[in-house]
C-alpha cells in the first residue's frame, strides 16, 4: 500500500500536463501511485498519460467515454486509490520540489491527522510568484486541532488542492464531489468541519498555476450561478450533522461575502446576467438566515457583517453602493497625490524659512535600510554619540510599523509626518545607509553622512547602466540625483573608496573611517574578545536552543538577478546540515529581500520548526548571528567582507559564478581574490567540511590576504570615528591598517 495516492484529472491541458506529472514522478519520495483521469480531453491529454503510464508502473491511467467535469473526474479516481493519503492535484499546477516528503514527515511527526493543510504559491503566466497571503495561519501551532478550535484555518483559499486527506477518514464518511464550477465548496467545507484532528505544514509544497487564459472561474459565463447551488449543499450537509449546527452563522456569512465577491468580479458573469445572479444571492441569504445571525453581527460588530446588509435591499442600491465606493477610492487617490504635491511644497517653503537660520548643529537624524529601525552602520554611529556626545539629539525616522520595535528610549518621528517636516527642515546632520527620499530638500548647511551597507562585490549605481536585467528595479539617473546630497561617505577599505566614487560620480569625500557595525566584529574577533561581541553571539545560541559546544556554521546566500523574484535553492539545506554531521549546527539568513517572498515558504520555515537548521533571515540584527558562528558559507553576498573581521573561516560557494556575473556585473574577482576555499559544486562543499579542509592552512592564508585588503580600515573604533571626526569636528588617528601580507589593496576589476 503506498503512502499517496494522487488523482489528477486532466481536460484540454496538454501543454502543460508533462510538467505537472515530472513534477511528481521526480518526487524524492516514491512511496506514490498516480491515478491520472482523461476527463474525454479532446486534445493530445489521453497519450500523454499513456505515455507515461508506459514507462512508469507507478501511474494508471482511467478514459473517461464522456466528459464529466472536474468533480466528477476525481470521484471516477477515488475507487482505484489504495495510499493511505490522498492529495488532488489539478493538471496544470505541480508540486514543489521535496514536497512529498515533507509532507510525510509531517503527516508522522502529527500521527497521521484526518486532514494536513500545507502552503502554495501562485506561479504568474508573466513569470512572478507570489506566497499565499495568509501563510501566517500555518504556523499558528504546531499541535493537531479542529476547525472549532482554529476556525482561522477557514480563512485560507477553501480549495481541495492545498490538503492532503487520510483515505480512511474519507471513505468512513462518503465524502464526494458534485458537479459543476464551484466543486470545491461542498467537499472542503464539511471535510474541515468534520476533521477531528487537523494538522499544518508551513512550507510551499504546490505551484498554483496563473494561466492567462483557460482558467474555468475566470471564464464569462452563467455557469458561476452554480455557487448557490453548492452552498446549499454545504448547508444540507450542516443540517444532517446536528453537531455542526453552530457553524450555521458563520457558513452564512462566508456565503454571502463568497457570492458578493464572484458578483464584484468584471470577468465571472455576464452583464445581463449579474441583476439575476443579486437577487438569487439575496434569496439564498435570506432562505438561509440562522435565527442567531442578527445578534451574531451585532455581537461582531459593523466588521463581521461588512458588506452583507445590502443583500437587503434591493440590486438598484447594491449599484449604487458600487458606484459610491468605486467614487471614494478614486477620491481617495486624488486626496493622496493633492497631500502629497502639498507636502512637497510645504517641504520647499519650510526649507527656504529654516534656512534663514543656521542648522541645529545638535540635532542628526538617523535612518537605516529604508526607515526599518535601529540598524546598520547608523545604529552603530547613534549608540557611540550617545556613548561620548550625550548632547546631540539623535532621532530616528521609521515607517509606521517600525515605531513599536524601537526601544522606549529612542527619540523618533515618523516618515512624512508634520514631525518629520519639522525635524528635517532643522537639524544639520542626516545619517542613513541608503538614500533619504526625493522629496527631502537639502538646506545649505546640513550634512550628509552616508554609511552604505558593506563593501560593494556586485555593480551599484551608474555602474548598474551596463546590466539592463539587473537595473529593472533601479531609477539610475533618480539614484545619482539623491545621491549628489552626500557629504561623506563612509569606507572600510580603499576598494569601497574607488568602487563608490565610480559608482556614484557626486561631489562628496570619501571618509576612511572604517564600517561602524563592524567595531563589535572586530573585538569579537580579537584574541580574549570583549563581552560585548561575545554576550551578542552567546545570546543568539541561547535563544534558538544550539547546544553548547556545537560547531555553528552561517550559511549566508545572496539574491540572482537573472531569474525572477531572485531566490534559487543552490543548496539542499537538508542534505547539507545532515553532510554536517552531529555536533554541528546550520543557521540560514537569506538576503533580505527574499525575507518576505515564497523563499522560505520552499521549506526553511518547516526546517527550522524542526530543528533541522535554524532560520535567521529574520533576525534584526546579522552582527549577532556572525558572531554566534564558527565558520561562513556564501556565494557573493557582501556579508563575507564583513564576516572576514572575526578571522574565522570562510567558504565561498560559487557553483553559477559565469552566470551571476554577466546578469549583475562584479568589482573583483572573488573566485580568484577568495577569503577562503572555493567550491564550485555541492561535491566539493561537502568534501570540504568532511576533510576539515575549510580550516586547513591554506583557508588561514586566504583569509590573511583578504583581511589585509577589506579590513583595512577597520579597526573597531569606526563608529567613534564617525562621532568625532563628522559630528563633532574633533581630530582622531587614522585606522590602524589590519595585519597581513602585503598587496594591492582595492583594485578594480570588471569580470
Amino acid at each position: 500500500m503506498p503512502r499517496f495516492s494522487l488523482i489528477v484529472p486532466c481536460f484540454k491541458v496538454q501543454g502543460f500536463l508533462r510538467e505537472c506529472l515530472d513534477s511528481v514522478l521526480e518526487q524524492s519520495c516514491h512511496d506514490i501511485e498516480v491515478i491520472a483521469v482523461d476527463d474525454r480531453s479532446p486534445d493530445g491529454c489521453g497519450a500523454i498519460l499513456d505515455e507515461y503510464a508506459a514507462r512508469d508502473p507507478r501511474v494508471r491511467v482511467l478514459h473517461l467515454p464522456e466528459n464529466v467535469g472536474l468533480g466528477r473526474a476525481r470521484n471516477a479516481g477515488l475507487p482505484y486509490a489504495t495510499g493511505d493519503f490522498l492529495l488532488f492535484l489539478d493538471s496544470d499546477d505541480t508540486l514543489t520540489p521535496g514536497a512529498l516528503d515533507a509532507i510525510a514527515d509531517r503527516l508522522a511527526e502529527t500521527g497521521d491527522p484526518d486532514v494536513l493543510v500545507f502552503d502554495y504559491a501562485r506561479t504568474y503566466w508573466w513569470g512572478g510568484t507570489r506566497r499565499n497571503a495568509l501563510a501566517e495561519v500555518l504556523g499558528v501551532t504546531s499541535e493537531v486541532f479542529t476547525a472549532a478550535e482554529h476556525p482561522e484555518i477557514l480563512d485560507l483559499l477553501m480549495v481541495v488542492w492545498n490538503k492532503v486527506y487520510r483515505r480512511d477518514f474519507v471513505e468512513e464518511n462518503g465524502f464526494q464531489f458534485p458537479p459543476g464550477y464551484y466543486e470545491d465548496t461542498p467537499w472542503t467545507f464539511p471535510v474541515m468541519l468534520s476533521a477531528a484532528r487537523i494538522a499544518t505544514l508551513d512550507r510551499i509544497c504546490l505551484n498554483y498555476r496563473q494561466r492567462r487564459q483557460g482558467n474555468i472561474l475566470s471564464t464569462t459565463s452563467r455557469k458561476h450561478f452554480d455557487v448557490h447551488d453548492q452552498y446549499k449543499r454545504v448547508f444540507a450537509f450542516v443540517d444532517s450533522r446536528p453537531e455542526l449546527a453552530s457553524w450555521r452563522p458563520y457558513l452564512h456569512r462566508k456565503m454571502g461575502e463568497h457570492c458578493l465577491d464572484v458578483l464584484a468580479k468584471p470577468d465571472r458573469l455576464p452583464p445581463a446576467a449579474k441583476g439575476e445572479f443579486f437577487r438569487r444571492t439575496a434569496e439564498l441569504y435570506r432562505a438561509y438566515r440562522p435565527e442567531e445571525a442578527e445578534k451574531t453581527e451585532r455581537a461582531e460588530g459593523a466588521e463581521g457583517a461588512a458588506g452583507l446588509d445590502v443583500l437587503g435591499g434591493s440590486y438598484a442600491a447594491y449599484l449604487l453602493r458600487q458606484q459610491a465606493e468605486r467614487a471614494g477610492r478614486e477620491g481617495g487617490r486624488q486626496a493622496l497625490r493633492v497631500r502629497q504635491a502639498a507636502g512637497v511644497r510645504a517641504r520647499q517653503a519650510l526649507s527656504r524659512l529654516r534656512g534663514l537660520r543656521a542648522p541645529d548643529a545638535d540635532l542628526v537624524v538617523y535612518s537605516a535600510s529604508s526607515h526599518r529601525g535601529l540598524l546598520g552602520d547608523p545604529a552603530a554611529v547613534y549608540r557611540k554619540a550617545r556613548e561620548i556626545a550625550p548632547w546631540l539629539r539623535g532621532v530616528w525616522v521609521v515607517r509606521d510599523e517600525e515605531a513599536a520595535a524601537l526601544p522606549a528610549d529612542v527619540e523618533h518621528v515618523l516618515l512624512d509626518s508634520p514631525d518629520y517636516l519639522r525635524l528635517t527642515a532643522r537639524a544639520k546632520f542626516f545619517v542613513n545607509d541608503v538614500n533619504w527620499p526625493g522629496t527631502l530638500v537639502k538646506r545649505p548647511g546640513s550634512v550628509y553622512i552616508h554609511t552604505h551597507q558593506g563593501t560593494p562585490l556586485k555593480y551599484k549605481g551608474a555602474d548598474l547602466l551596463g546590466k539592463p536585467g539587473a537595473r529593472l528595479a533601479f531609477d539610475v539617473p533618480q539614484m545619482l540625483r539623491r545621491a549628489d546630497r552626500w557629504d561623506h561617505s563612509l569606507v572600510a577599505n580603499r576598494h569601497s573608496e574607488l568602487v563608490w566614487e565610480r559608482a556614484y560620480p557626486c561631489h562628496f569625500a570619501s571618509a576612511r573611517t572604517g564600517s561602524p557595525r563592524n567595531d563589535v566584529l572586530v573585538k569579537g574577533g580579537m584574541a580574549g574578545a570583549g563581552c560585548e561581541g561575545s554576550a551578542a553571539g552567546a545570546g543568539f545560541r541561547d535563544r534558538h536552543g544550539i547546544p553548547a559546544g556545537h560547531t555553528v556554521v552561517l550559511y549566508a546566500p545572496t539574491r540572482r538577478d537573472y531569474v525572477r523574484g531572485g531566490h534559487i535553492d543552490r543548496v539542499d539545506l537538508v542534505r547539507f546540515a545532515a553532510d554536517l554531521g552531529t555536533g554541528h549546527t546550520l543557521v540560514v539568513r537569506l538576503h533580505p529581500a527574499l525575507a518576505t517572498g515564497p523563499a522560505r515558504g520552499m521549506g526553511l520555515a518547516e526546517l527550522h520548526r524542526r530543528g533541522i537548521l535554524v532560520d535567521a533571515t529574520c533576525e534584526p540584527h546579522v552582527e549577532e548571528v556572525m558572531l554566534a558562528s564558527d565558520a561562513l558559507v556564501t556565494d557573493y553576498s557582501s556579508i563575507m567582507f564583513d564576516y572576514a573581521n572575526l578571522d574565522r573561516p570562510i567558504v565561498v560557494h560559487a557553483d553559477d559564478w559565469a552566470a551571476y556575473t554577466a546578469s549583475r556585473g562584479a568589482y573583483l574577482d572573488v573566485t580568484a581574490d577568495a577569503p577562503g576555499h572555493v567550491s564550485h559544486s555541492y561535491r566539493e562543499l561537502a568534501w570540504l567540511f568532511a576533510s576539515g579542509g575549510w580550516r586547513d592552512e591554506e583557508s588561514a592564508r586566504l583569509r590573511a590576504d583578504f583581511r589585509s585588503r577589506f579590513c583595512e580600515f577597520d579597526d573597531g573604533r569606526a563608529a567613534e570615528r564617525v562621532v568625532r571626526t563628522l559630528l563633532l569636528g574633533e581630530p582622531m588617528p587614522e585606522p590602524v591598517q589590519v595585519p597581513g601580507p602585503a598587496g594591492a589593496p582595492g583594485l578594480l576589476a570588471s569580470t
